[in-house]
C-alpha cells in the first residue's frame, strides 16, 4: 500500500494572454493524485499540454484556476518565498537538457541545491560525493560537465536532484537526448531510487514504451487527462 497523497491537484486550468484576443487555454480542468511512493507516468504527444502540466506540478507556474496541494502546502496560495523553499526542499527537477552549470565540476553542481538550502560546506560536500558515487559518477565527479557525455551528464543531474533528499523526483523527458543504451541506464537508476529508496517520482514522456515501466499512466491530450492504466512498475524483463 502506498502512502499519502502527495500531489493532489483538482480542476486545474491554465491559460495565457488572459483577456487578450490571443487568450489560450492549455490545460482544461486537470484532477490528478499521486501517492508517497508512486511511480507515475504522464504520456502524450508534443502539444499535449505536458509542459505545462509539469510546470504547475513543480510549482515552476500557478494554475488560473483550480487547487493545488503539495504535501499539504496550498500551492496556489502561497507566497514565492515559500514556493521557492518547497523546489528546493521537496522537489528534485531532472530535465531532457541536463540544466547544469558548465563552468564548474560536477560534484559543485550536485552541491548546488544544498548550498542553497544553507547546508554548511563539509556536509554538503560529503553529501554529494555520497550521490555522486550512488549514480556510477565517482571516478568523474571533478570534470566539468562539457567533459561528460550526455548520458554522464544526466546522471549528474539525477544526483543533483536527490540532493537534499526531495519528496519528489520530477523527470521531464529524462531520456529524450540519449541513445537507447544510456536511456536504459538512466531509466534503472529511477527504478533504483523508486524501489530502493521508496521515492516519489513522476515521469513526463512521449514514449509509450518508458511509461509501460511505471506503476500507473496518465495520457494526457489537448490538456486532458483521457485515460489512465496500470504498468508494469519495472523495467521490461
Amino acid at each position: 500500500m502506498k502512502g499519502d497523497i502527495i500531489i493532489d491537484a483538482k480542476n486545474i486550468i491554465k491559460r495565457y494572454y488572459i483577456g487578450q484576443p490571443n487568450e489560450l487555454e492549455i490545460l482544461h480542468g486537470i484532477d490528478l493524485t499521486v501517492r508517497e511512493g508512486e511511480f507515475v507516468a504522464i504520456v502524450g504527444a508534443s502539444g499535449s499540454g505536458k509542459s505545462t502540466l509539469m510546470n504547475i506540478i513543480g510549482v515552476l507556474d500557478k494554475p488560473t484556476e483550480g487547487r493545488y496541494m503539495l504535501d499539504g502546502v496550498d500551492v496556489v496560495a502561497a507566497k514565492d518565498k515559500e514556493l521557492s523553499e518547497i523546489r528546493n526542499q521537496k522537489i528534485g527537477f531532472v530535465f531532457q537538457t541536463y540544466n547544469l552549470v558548465s563552468r564548474t565540476s560536477a560534484l559543485k553542481n550536485v552541491e548546488l541545491p544544498m548550498l542553497y538550502a544553507g547546508m554548511k560546506s563539509g556536509a554538503r560536500r560529503r553529501r554529494a560525493k555520497q550521490l555522486m558515487e550512488i549514480v556510477g559518477m565517482g571516478e568523474r565527479m571533478h570534470h566539468n560537465p562539457d567533459e561528460l557525455s550526455g548520458g554522464q551528464k544526466q546522471r549528474v543531474a539525477i544526483a543533483r536532484a536527490m540532493a537534499n533528499n526531495p519528496s519528489i523526483i520530477l523527470a521531464d523527458e529524462p531520456t529524450g537526448a540519449l541513445d537507447t543504451k544510456t536511456g536504459r541506464m538512466v531509466m534503472d537508476l529511477f527504478h533504483g531510487l523508486h524501489l530502493e529508496q521508496g521515492k516519489t517520482i513522476v515521469l513526463i514522456t512521449h514514449s509509450p514504451e518508458l511509461a509501460e515501466e511505471t506503476e500507473r499512466i496518465l495520457t494526457l491530450s489537448d490538456g486532458m487527462i483521457i485515460g489512465e492504466r496500470r504498468g508494469l512498475g519495472h523495467a521490461p524483463l
